[in-house]
């Protein structure tokens, strides 16, 4: 959890994204534009902020226009992980207007959603600001989008638990209710795990009630998810836990109880909405004379 890989907008997986966005948007061709918009009529248009929120994926709506018309000028005049009010101007666009309309759709579709993300993130984040817990994101993204939504939680202030399902060792029920069918114990499985795991990955179990959180100290997890368990079923849990072993408070966390969940003394906090429910943040494209 928390790579030392850095996720960075950059990757080369966003340049992917664009093309499949934009062969999505355009088809056959910008119809209306095409037929309404003189070829040679040049533009400037700005990204407005209609709403407070934390700015993320600014980069990828350069790369969306640039790929339009590598010719168009785009200053970035606010920087993702700043805070935006009402009015802000978050870029200028000069150049031909048929890539500046051409583009707008899908550019603002990167550019809200991944700004939503890191505004709700930076909620979760404020609320718990003074105790030393971190907020962090889950596998609940939407298709090929990961790389960029986690990208989104960095920017809210947040950190980023598994990129994939080779990043970590995490047991969860399933895993458990398979191997127990198979007559195994939780301390042969764990010793399994981190037997044949690479060596610098931690073994996770996620458990659901205090027997389960003993017997995942027993069996010797790394770090013990306590999910879907109330705020004081976790503060009794953390009490089983000794010394080196890390927590992890994950299920129906909300901004009305993640401070309550973070008192307890939980390591980290992993939260799908910052994924899979945020509110896309209120951006336009303006036409300026």
């Amino acid at each position: 959890m928390d790579k030392k890989k850095t996720i960075r907008i950059s990757d080369g997986i966003s340049s992917r994204l664009i093309d499949l966005a934009l062969e999505e948007d355009i088809d056959a061709g910008d119809i209306t534009t095409q037929i309404l918009i003189p070829p040679a009529l040049r533009a400037r248009a700005i990204l407005l902020a209609k709403s407070e929120g934390i700015l993320a994926g600014v980069g990828v709506a350069r790369r969306v226009f640039l790929k339009l018309d590598p010719e168009l000028k785009f200053k970035t005049l606010t920087t993702d992980g700043s805070l935006l009010k009402e009015g802000d101007i978050i870029a200028e666009i000069r150049g031909k207007a048929h890539a500046i309309l051409t583009g707008e759709r899908t550019a603002l579709n990167f550019l809200q959603r991944l700004s939503g993300i890191a505004t709700q993130t930076s909620q979760f984040v404020a609320r718990v600001r003074d105790l030393p817990v971190l907020i962090m994101d889950t596998r609940k993204t939407t298709p090929g989008l990961r790389l960029l939504e986690k990208y989104a939680v960095r920017m809210g202030g947040g950190h980023n638990h598994r990129l994939n399902l080779s990043d970590g060792v995490l047991i969860k029920d399933n895993h458990l209710a398979m191997l127990r069918a198979k007559g195994k114990t939780l301390i042969e499985v764990v010793a399994q795990a981190k037997k044949k795991a690479p060596k610098d990955l931690m073994v996770e179990v996620e458990t659901t009630n205090l027997d389960e959180v003993r017997e995942a100290v027993s069996a010797g997890a790394d770090i013990i998810m306590f999910d879907n368990m109330s705020p004081a079923m976790m503060k009794r849990a953390m009490k089983l836990l000794p010394a080196g072993i890390k927590s992890e408070a994950s299920g129906g966390v909300n901004l009305e109880n993640v401070r309550a969940i973070a008192e307890t003394g939980v390591n980290f906090i992993s939260i799908g909405a910052l994924t899979h429910s945020s509110k896309a943040l209120d951006i336009s494209l303006e036409l300026v004379k």
